[in-house]
C-alpha cells in the first residue's frame, strides 16, 4: 500500500510539473502573438506616418488622420508595455518598454506641435520617433524567434 501510494505521489508530482511547463510553454506562444500584433502594428505605423506626416503640413484632413495614428500608436505601445513576459523573453520585453518610452515621449512632442490643426514642419527634422518605432520592430524580431524555439 505504501509502494503504491509513493507511486501515485510520484506521478502527481510529474504530471503537476509537466503542467506547469505547459503553462510556460503556452504563456510563451500567448506572448509571441500578442509580440507579432504589436509587430505589424509598429511596422504599418512606421511605413504609413511619414508620409502622413509630411502631408500633414500642409492638409487638415491628413492632420487629423495623423493625429488618430499617433494616439492609437501610443495606446498600442502602452497597452504592450503592460504585458507580463515570460520569463525568457523579459530581458526583450524590458528594451521595448524603453523604447516604447522614447515612442510615447516623440509621440506627445508630434501631438504639441500641431498649429492651426496643421503639423508644424520643424518637427519633421528634429524627431526620431520613425527611427525608433525601426528599432523596436527588431526587438520584436528576435521575440518572434522565441515562438520558434
Amino acid at each position: 500500500m505504501k509502494k503504491l501510494l509513493i507511486v501515485l505521489s510520484t506521478c502527481m508530482l510529474l504530471l503537476l510539473g509537466g503542467c506547469s511547463f505547459l503553462n510556460d510553454a503556452q504563456d510563451t506562444i500567448t506572448y509571441v502573438n500578442e509580440a507579432t500584433d504589436y509587430l505589424a502594428a509598429a511596422t504599418d505605423f512606421a511605413s504609413d506616418a511619414p508620409a502622413l506626416a509630411q502631408q500633414a503640413i500642409t492638409d487638415l484632413q491628413a492632420a487629423e488622420d495623423l493625429q488618430t495614428m499617433l494616439q492609437q500608436m501610443q495606446q498600442t505601445a502602452e497597452a504592450f508595455n503592460d504585458l507580463q513576459p515570460p520569463d525568457i523573453a523579459a530581458e526583450l520585453h524590458q528594451q521595448i518598454i524603453e523604447q516604447n518610452s522614447a515612442i510615447i515621449s516623440e509621440i506627445e512632442t508630434f501631438m504639441n506641435n500641431f498649429q492651426d490643426g496643421l503639423l508644424d514642419p520643424a518637427i519633421l527634422e528634429n524627431t526620431e520617433l520613425f527611427q525608433t518605432v525601426q528599432e523596436v520592430t527588431g526587438i520584436i524580431d528576435q521575440i518572434q524567434q522565441l515562438g520558434g524555439e
